[in-house]
């Protein structure tokens, strides 16, 4: 990551946002599955739990994460752009560092089920 690249970061994020996304980046913690049909999505792995970032969708919010702090700071309060799983897949997408994993139709059950273990331990 040059200089440049991260002082841009610093001008749009806060650096503890920063911090938080670079740490998932240089843990390995953002994984890009590729769906049999199409769909291609993010799972990251963070501190409590699994999350899926969905970079590319048709509506007024581009891209979503199903994490408790993109629904509280970014889409009821605004006061952030996105949350640290989101910037954590842009950066590492630009970086190459994704690890990547197909997944089969008979894979999705596995995925959703990650997702709703976060909110029935919450």
């Amino acid at each position: 990551m040059t200089d440049d690249f991260l002082q841009k970061l610093r001008h749009i994020f806060p650096d503890t946002l920063i911090i938080a996304a670079l740490d998932l980046v240089d843990r390995e913690r953002v994984i890009k599955l590729q769906s049999s049909w199409g769909r291609t999505f993010f799972e990251v792995l963070g501190s409590t739990g699994s999350y899926t970032v969905h970079p590319l969708l048709p509506s007024a919010t581009p891209v979503y994460c199903n994490c408790p702090s993109f629904t509280v700071s970014v889409l009821l309060s605004e006061d952030l752009l996105m949350c640290k799983h989101v910037l954590a897949v842009h950066v590492a997408q630009r970086l190459e560092r994704c690890s990547e994993r197909k997944i089969a139709l008979e894979d999705l059950p596995s995925v959703v089920a990650r997702q709703s273990n976060i909110f029935l331990a919450a």
